[in-house]
């Protein structure tokens, strides 16, 4: 072996020992409120109390460059942060609006409470919020679950609501004629068993994603890089929590009698429908026929319209952002 090729071997085995814990080490988890998951605007946090616990609600709270003088109120989804908010964050600052996007409590970098979730509760707390900032009057935008959220809020304080923007909503039916109920252990068990490519798998499937691989990564590191917190059990206690209030509190009742200026916003490939893998195979085909319940509901409204986006699945916005945008200014706009 010439002297070069032994120096080179020499030089990689003393290089080797420092090379190899750093390909080794393991990212550090999130805390169970998203400790470590980046954010694109500055988060705040606001103290509450919610049945004797004392909690806190984060929120970001954009200020556009030439305020109009409005406020949107952004309401997230059940599976994902607020922060995938941010395009339509932009959008909106960049046309005057102040822009509200608060983590119900339970989601996100808000507290994890050990009590159940109640949609009359998260009502409560988000009108807290916008007291809190001052705001007597809100535009509300609204996805997922968030528009439950978002009818019963309206129902609830119906002066504080001036537009409804309804964007890929659950809760057009009411999920217990089709879905019976399950024991919140064994949505626990099945949720521990989940692994993070079976989740993206999920995804894919339920919402219809027509986004890349890597856009969808954070969805996946937000909801699996947590389980290594040591609070990981709270988390996952208070997440099944939050399927059994959209099965246990269905708003489609609700949703007829609603007053204030009303868009639905549709992705003509949202099928989502919670809890139908449990429910009789009979039955399934019916659930999650989306676009045709919002027309249907929309007909039976004061003031309320739906549009549907093709090629579009349960992330309209991100799916169809330009689409979208244009929908959701012009309707503010009137």
């Amino acid at each position: 072996m010439s002297r070069f090729a032994v120096a080179l071997f020499a030089a990689l085995l003393a290089v080797a020992p420092t090379m190899a814990p750093a390909a080794q080490t393991a990212r550090e988890p999130y805390g169970i409120n998203l400790e470590g998951f980046p954010y694109p605007y500055p988060v705040s946090l606001l103290p509450l109390v919610n049945d004797g616990e004392q909690l806190r609600m984060a929120y970001m709270d954009v200020a556009p460059a030439q305020p109009n003088g409005r406020t949107v109120l952004l309401l997230h989804g059940r599976n994902f942060p607020s922060s995938y908010w941010a395009p339509v964050i932009k959008t909106l600052t960049g046309a005057g609006f102040r822009v509200v996007v608060p983590d119900q409590v339970g989601f996100g970098k808000s507290s994890k409470p050990t009590g159940e979730l109640h949609f009359d509760t998260l009502a409560r707390n988000t009108i807290a919020l916008l007291d809190h900032l001052g705001i007597s009057k809100a535009e509300v935008v609204a996805h997922s679950m968030g528009v439950m959220l978002a009818v019963r809020i309206a129902r609830a304080y119906p002066d504080r609501v001036t537009h409804l923007v309804l964007t890929a909503p659950i809760g057009l039916e009411d999920y217990r004629m089709y879905v019976p109920p399950i024991a919140s252990e064994t949505i626990m068990a099945n949720e521990d068993r989940l692994t993070a490519e079976g989740y993206r798998k999920q995804l894919e499937t339920n919402y219809a994603l027509k986004l890349p691989p890597d856009q969808v990564t954070p969805f996946i590191d937000a909801r699996f890089n947590l389980k290594d917190s040591a609070d990981y059990s709270r988390w996952l206690k208070s997440f099944v929590s939050s399927y059994q209030m959209i099965y246990r509190e269905p708003v489609v009742h609700e949703i007829p009698l609603l007053t204030q200026p009303t868009l639905f916003i549709m992705g003509a490939d949202d099928h989502n429908a919670p809890g139908r893998p449990n429910a009789p195979e009979a039955l399934r085909a019916k659930m999650g026929q989306n676009a045709e319940l919002a027309k249907t509901l929309a007909s039976q409204m004061r003031d309320a319209r739906a549009e549907v986006i093709a090629n579009a699945g349960h992330l309209v916005f991100l799916d169809a952002p330009a689409k979208y945008d244009a929908l959701l200014l012009e309707f503010l706009g009137k």
